[in-house]
């Protein structure tokens, strides 16, 4: 097998230099990097990663080389991968096999061969690295200890497997930390989807009135900030506790069917499927504007739209009409596929800097613990979440109280 399926290895320059600008902005990753450098964590071990292929991601992969693994790596989202990030990789010696704007067949063929590496652990962004290996090569997963999942998605399959007993080896639930999900999926989604929106279309936010699909963390991140920007912000939910929630932060909330005609700007955010159908947009605004935060291009019925459609055109960069009967037009940004990374650059470089070092914590965990988790899905150790929120404020510069040994008897004793 080629020790990379990628675009073009004359790309590597660019790449590295993105790979350390985002260096120099993930404190907590650096630091590991150090450590790693020195005890060689994973010496002789296999790691297979399938994560959005870029610049963080790629930062990841060296500091993982660098604890003593044999990367191998591909990309989560065929539209997402770095041509430049993906050389860079290679060019450095590691395993990577990814391009950007693979087909479907192709995206499936690099996963396959990326777990041709036959890893010990896997480091996975959706599922689709454990997904290949239970259905169809099992023959690759003889020497599996565990691996780690990064998003919603990914997680949510992962328990269904767990459930239903199939689950072969134990995957820790990275996405469900705290100082993954409190921040990435917040913030980090926040700030990068509206980075997208906005650089996609050119225009203004404020005074327009954005429909969020789904109140989780990632939807909390973009509500707050459509709303910062200026912008009527209207929630639709099916669980009525983050219903209330999203009604107490000042947002409307309403049914998908009611908010149809009402939105200017569309951001779907569930892991689920067709929470936006081409009926709710027969609906919509004239030019209203479509884009999916979640991991998978299901959110949005895009194959119903491409169905309905009389015709389509590329509007600008990155966006597609659509034009339903009616005489009306909604533009797609993205394919429908996750909008932040398969039309911008992902979430910042911070943010990301506190994902992955919960990723690289979590591998260490698995290495030295999988004989004992046994075959399911694994929470993060408030251990592990201490230590990098610890790290993160010293890197800030930030200190923070301790309890006094009164203060801390006090609070272990039932009694006043």
């Amino acid at each position: 097998m080629k020790d990379y399926d990628i675009r073009d290895i004359s790309l590597a320059p660019s790449g590295h230099r993105k790979i350390e600008w985002v260096k120099n902005n993930m404190p907590l990753l650096s630091a590991l990097e150090e450590e790693f450098r020195k005890d060689k964590p994973f010496d002789g071990m296999k790691i297979s990663l399938s994560v959005h292929l870029e610049a963080k991601t790629a930062y990841l992969c060296l500091v993982l080389a660098e604890g003593g693994a044999q990367m191998s790596v591909t990309g989560s989202n065929s539209l997402s991968t770095q041509d430049d990030v993906a050389a860079a990789l290679a060019d450095r010696g590691l395993k990577v096999f990814a391009y950007h704007g693979a087909t479907d067949e192709e995206y499936m063929r690099h996963i396959e061969m990326c777990l041709e590496h036959r890893p010990n652990i896997i480091i996975d962004d959706g599922g689709d690295l454990v997904g290949m290996l239970h259905e169809k090569r099992p023959d690759l997963m003889s020497e599996v200890l565990g691996g780690c999942e990064e998003t919603t998605t990914g997680v949510i399959r992962l328990k269904a497997m767990e459930r239903e007993g199939v689950l072969r080896f134990p995957m820790v639930a990275v996405n469900d930390a705290k100082c993954k999900h409190l921040f990435d999926n917040r913030y980090g989604t926040g700030q990068s989807v509206w980075d997208s929106i906005m650089r996609n279309t050119n225009l203004i936010v404020a005074s327009k009135t954005v429909v969020v699909v789904g109140y989780g963390w990632c939807g909390r991140g973009i509500a707050m900030r459509a709303a910062a920007l200026g912008a009527q912000v209207i929630v639709t939910e099916i669980d009525p506790v983050k219903a209330m929630e999203a009604k107490m932060d000042g947002h409307d909330v309403m049914t998908m069917d009611k908010a149809a005609p009402l939105g200017d700007i569309f951001v779907t955010a569930t892991g689920c499927k067709h929470t936006i159908t081409v009926d709710h947009m027969m609906k919509m605004k004239n030019r209203a504007i479509l884009a999916n935060a979640g991991h998978f291009n299901v959110e949005i019925d895009m194959a119903g739209l491409e169905e309905a459609a009389l015709s389509k055109i590329e509007t600008r960069s990155n966006i597609m009409g659509y034009a339903l009967p009616g005489g009306r037009t909604v533009n797609v940004i993205g394919e429908g596929k996750l909008v932040n990374i398969a039309a911008a650059d992902g979430h910042p470089a911070e943010i990301m800097d506190l994902s992955f070092a919960v990723q690289a914590m979590s591998a260490l965990y698995i290495k030295d613990n999988h004989g004992t988790l046994g075959n399911r899905v694994v929470d993060v150790s408030d251990e592990i979440d201490d230590v990098i929120a610890r790290k993160r404020l010293e890197a800030w510069g930030i200190e923070i109280d301790s309890l006094t040994e009164e203060q801390r008897e006090y609070l272990d004793s039932w009694k006043v």
